[in-house]
């Protein structure tokens, strides 16, 4: 389980403060695979990754 006071990431924040909210029951299927998929991806923005972070980029 992330730890909220020492995570900069601030996805593992939020999904502490939702999982403060939601009972383990209610949440769905994928619960943990979502978030740590989201909170991959603002590691690796926060680390300062290169490339196209918008969610529908452009067709070309």
């Amino acid at each position: 389980m992330p730890d909220a006071e020492t995570s900069t990431n601030p996805v593992t924040i939020a999904r502490l403060q939702v999982e403060a909210l939601i009972p383990p029951e209610k949440r769905g299927p994928g619960w943990d695979r979502h978030w740590r998929e989201l909170e991959a991806y603002a590691d690796a923005a926060l680390e300062g990754a290169v490339g196209d972070w918008t969610v529908n980029p452009p067709r070309g």
